[in-house]
């Protein structure tokens, strides 16, 4: 199943440690964090986020992680972020994910864009 959501006026790093906390209280581990930032061309001020966060499902044994969700976040605190979560329902269950959806959504709603034709 695949989440796509943008939000305006969002700090991109902001939202990544929410994505990160939130997903972390559902009982899974993290595997991968990347978050990087870059100068907008011809604006010293501006500046464009990229993160990606992967998470697994919890084993009793390491060699039985498999990753069940991935996060890819990209945009600008001054304009438009998006988001893109990627998740494996059968290692990230519709309760968690449903939990997860909740949190993202008391927090951020506010500043989500809909656009009337959905990707």
């Amino acid at each position: 199943m695949e989440i796509r959501k943008t939000y305006q006026n969002v700090n991109p790093e902001l939202l990544y440690d929410e994505i990160r906390d939130f997903t972390l209280k559902q009982g899974v581990v993290l595997a991968e964090t990347k978050l990087e930032t870059y100068q907008v061309t011809g604006d010293s001020s501006s500046f464009i986020s990229r993160g990606n966060l992967s998470f697994k499902a919890q084993d009793k044994t390491d060699k039985g992680k498999k990753e069940c969700l991935r996060v890819h976040i990209v945009g600008s605190a001054k304009g438009e972020t998006r988001v893109i979560i990627n998740v494996d329902e059968e290692l990230f269950p519709p309760e968690k994910l449903t939990a997860l959806q909740k949190d993202l959504d008391f927090i951020f709603t506010s500043y989500e864009v809909t656009h009337p034709d959905s990707y």
